[in-house]
C-alpha cells in the first residue's frame, strides 16, 4: 500500500464505540487489491519494532503482517482475517477505518478485500465488536475483527418525509441510508434499481454530500435526482425547500452510531451494513418476518 501524505488528526477515523460500516468511494477496490497481494512487500525497521512490541502488549494476538507506512504515524496490523491499527510506539490501538480524504478512498475497505478477497465490504469495529473489546481482559485486551456485526433497527421515529422514494411500487420495502458521493451506495443503487423492490432512500451526510443531498430532496423528480446525483451530472429541476426532514436523517444515523454508508434496513428491521449483490440482497429480503 502506498504511503499516504496526512497528518494523523485528519486521516486516521477511528470509530470506536459509535460503531461504524463500510464507507466511501473505493470504486476499484477489488482490483487494488489483487495488486496488492501480488506485490511482496519487505518489512521495515519500524514494521519489526512494533512487531515486537505488539507481541508483548497482546501476547495471544497472531499478527501475520504489519505495514507503517499506509499512513504517517500509524501502523496497520493484520492478525489472520481481523484488521486494526496502533501508533509506532504499540501503545494506542485504534479499530475502525482510516479513509484519505484527498483521494476520496476507504483504505480500510481496500485492505480488507486484500486479506479476503470474497469480502464484498466489511463493517468496521461495528458495536458487538467494540462491546467484546471492551469486556476483554485488562491485561491483555485482544482487537477485534473489521467485520460487520449483524443488528436490527427500528425506524419508527424517523419522519416519513425524510425517504426519497423510488423503485417499483408494488415491491418489498427497503430503507437505504446513503450518501451521494460514496461509490458504494451508487453500486448499490444500480442492483436495487434492477431488482422488484420499493426504496426508500434516507441520504446522510457522511462525505460532506449535504449540498447534494438538499438538491435532490428538492428536485420536482426525485427518482430520476437520485440517479443523476450518483452519475455525477447536474440537477436542473431542484429548487429551495425544506430540508428539516433530512435533519432527522442525520440526527438518526449519529444516534444509531451510523458513521458510514450505505446501510440496508429490511421491512422487519434486519440491517445489512454496506454493499450486498443481487443475489445475497434477494435472498435476504425474503428472509423478511411479517
Amino acid at each position: 500500500m502506498k504511503p499516504k501524505s496526512l497528518l494523523w488528526p485528519l486521516a486516521a477515523i477511528a470509530l470506536g464505540s459509535a460503531g461504524s460500516l463500510v464507507l466511501a468511494r473505493s470504486d476499484n477496490a477489488a482490483a487494488t487489491a489483487a495488486a496488492m497481494n501480488s506485490a511482496p512487500q519487505v518489512a521495515s525497521e519500524a514494521d519489526r519494532a512494533v512487531a515486537r512490541l505488539l507481541k508483548v502488549r497482546l501476547p495471544r494476538t497472531r499478527v501475520s503482517k504489519i505495514d507503517c507506512g499506509v499512513v504517517d504515524g500509524i501502523c496497520e496490523v493484520t492478525a489472520g482475517s481481523q484488521l486494526f491499527y496502533t501508533d509506532r510506539t504499540a501503545r494506542y490501538l485504534v479499530i475502525g477505518r482510516v479513509y484519505d480524504m484527498e483521494t476520496r478512498q476507504d483504505l480500510t475497505a481496500v485492505r480488507l478485500l486484500a486479506v479476503n478477497p470474497d469480502l464484498l465490504v466489511g463493517g468496521a469495529a461495528g458495536r458487538r465488536e467494540h462491546e467484546e473489546a471492551q469486556a476483554a481482559s485488562p491485561a491483555s485486551p485482544q482487537p477485534v475483527a473489521a467485520t460487520a456485526a449483524p443488528r436490527t433497527m427500528s425506524l419508527g421515529r424517523l419522519p416519513a418525509a425524510g425517504g426519497i422514494v423510488w423503485g417499483h411500487g408494488n415491491g418489498p420495502a427497503v430503507t437505504v441510508f446513503s450518501d451521494f458521493r460514496c461509490g458504494y451506495c451508487r453500486a448499490l443503487s444500480g442492483v436495487l434499481e434492477a431488482m422488484n423492490v420499493r426504496v426508500i432512500e434516507r441520504p446522510i451526510s457522511v462525505l460532506g454530500s449535504r449540498d447534494l443531498a438538499n438538491q435532490v430532496f428538492c428536485a420536482r423528480d426525485r427518482a430520476r435526482a437520485v440517479k443523476a446525483a450518483y452519475a455525477g451530472l447536474a440537477i436542473s429541476d431542484t429548487g429551495k425547500c425544506d430540508t428539516s426532514p433530512l435533519d432527522a436523517n442525520e440526527r438518526f444515523a449519529r444516534e444509531e452510531g451510523l458513521a458510514g454508508t450505505p446501510v440496508i434496513v429490511r421491512s422487519d428491521g434486519a440491517v445489512l451494513e454496506g454493499f450486498r449483490p443481487r443475489e445475497v440482497l434477494e435472498a435476504w429480503l425474503k428472509g423478511a418476518r411479517s
